[in-house]
């Protein structure tokens, strides 16, 4: 899991926002390392949130963006009736199964950003009341809403770990180098 992003190769800017990507997919991956089923839905302190809350409502956010941008619907169809449970895994739902499905979807997220044409295409963003009406956005503003929405999610996620068990970003990064701690 890259715990740094190196300078893109020149005119590589596809490149340098899919590294920024995986690099905050890789603090929630950090997060969950280790953890049991019970451990990653515990919640921690006052907040709903839980790691493996977090882990759900991530992919779904990057499965979700990109099938926007593709003109398909997403997989799962979330409004004010079901929000909530995008932030908790349903009974049949597991870490691990969870964390292969990341995997899918990031290698579709790689695939489709690298065989755009452009960066600058541009995709309509949906009749929802917090989105400008016939507002459109480029794919880099997709790249770029990926970064935030997953950093800020990998921020909660070093919160709420550090909360179960006091274990860092830092002892994560060195657990993860040292090949220990699968998730589940």
């Amino acid at each position: 899991m890259v715990t740094h992003v190196r300078a893109e190769a020149l005119g590589d800017e596809r490149g340098a926002l899919l590294s920024f990507i995986e690099e905050q997919r890789g603090g929630i991956r950090r997060a969950v390392l280790g953890l049991t089923e019970e451990q990653a839905a515990s919640r921690p302190s006052a907040s709903e949130l839980s790691l493996s809350g977090l882990l759900k409502h991530v992919v779904e956010v990057e499965q979700t963006w990109v099938a926007r941008a593709k003109g398909e619907p997403p997989a799962v169809k979330r409004d004010e009736s079901n929000w909530h449970e995008c932030f908790r895994l349903a009974e049949n739902e597991t870490l691990a199964q969870q964390l292969a499905y990341w995997e899918e979807v990031a290698a579709e997220t790689e695939a489709y950003i690298r065989s755009a044409p452009s960066l600058d295409d541009t995709f309509p963003l949906p009749n929802d009341p917090w989105f400008p009406p016939d507002e459109r956005v480029s794919l880099r503003w997709l790249c770029l809403h990926l970064i935030r929405e997953t950093a800020r999610h990998a921020g909660h996620a070093d919160i709420i770990r550090e909360s179960l068990d006091g274990k860092t970003a830092f002892e994560l990064v060195a657990l993860d180098q040292a090949g220990q701690g699968s998730a589940g």
